[in-house]
């Protein structure tokens, strides 16, 4: 039986974790199902961004790691890559949390581009509360994400946040009616999904190593040669002369401002 479930949809790739009866703990047979979807996915020039979601009532209970004082690099790095293959995808990614992320399974949300938290969403570092220090980069996720202090609140001091939390310290960029949750990442997911995939995965790359730039001159020249690059797409072309085709067609009185 498969553990996660799939779906594409205008572009948008939809994986949710389906164990719920486990609460989608990560298991090596779910991470190997993520794997595989991610490969198809990706493989997909139909696919324009990814929502990563779970089935009711939790997002992801963490990871099943078995005896963990037998476990060592290279088990632990198994379990890892449920999260960490995602984290890697060039597609921009949406985690929609729908309900408890703990552990490992808070790193799965951490390793996408963006978080939606529904009002019962709960986000539960709990490594020291149950003895284990932090694993798979989380403190390095979280940290870039919220800064020291959030984390230090989070990981040490054990604080769980839900949704309307997650979203005021920035963890969470909005949080949303529980019913909602999937609709609205999709809605969002979709509107990344509509523009051209290579510039899409292009520009997230560009995102992504900005966070080495420490100065203004350096940003500008980083963006200037894939800049140029998508001018010569023809997919530029097409927009820009259906942009000029709208603003010749408008109305002179559109631009003008209302009388009183």
């Amino acid at each position: 039986m498969a553990l996660v479930q799939t779906s594409i949809v205008d572009g948008v790739a939809t994986l949710t974790l389906d164990n719920p009866a486990g609460r989608n703990t990560l298991t090596a047979a779910m991470v190997g199902d993520i794997v595989d979807a991610m490969d198809v996915f990706e493989a997909d020039d139909a696919v324009g961004a990814l929502v990563v979601t779970g089935a009711p009532p939790a997002f992801c209970a963490g990871a099943d790691l078995g005896n963990l004082a037998e476990a060592d690099g290279t088990s632990l790095g198994r379990i890892y890559e449920g999260f960490l293959r995602i984290a890697r995808s060039p597609l921009p990614t949406i985690a929609a949390v729908n309900g408890a992320a703990v552990g490992a399974g808070m790193n799965l949300a951490l390793g996408c581009d963006v978080r939606l938290a529904a009002r019962r969403a709960r986000f539960d570092t709990r490594f020291l509360q149950i003895g284990l220090h932090p694993g798979g980069g989380h403190t390095w996720m979280l940290g870039r994400i919220v800064g020291p202090q959030a984390t230090m609140a989070a990981v040490v001091f054990g604080e769980v946040l839900d949704g309307a939390e997650a979203e005021r310290i920035g963890l969470a960029y909005r949080c949303v009616d529980d019913e909602e949750l999937l609709a609205a990442a999709q809605a969002m997911a979709a509107r990344a999904a509509a523009a051209p995939r290579e510039l899409t995965l292009v520009t997230k790359a560009t995102i992504q190593a900005m966070a080495g730039v420490a100065e203004h001159p350096e940003a500008v020249a980083r963006e200037l040669e894939p800049q140029l690059w998508s001018t010569r797409q023809p997919w530029f072309a097409e927009r820009l002369a259906a942009l000029r085709a709208t603003v010749t067609k408008r109305p002179a009185s559109a631009d003008r401002p209302a009388t009183p």
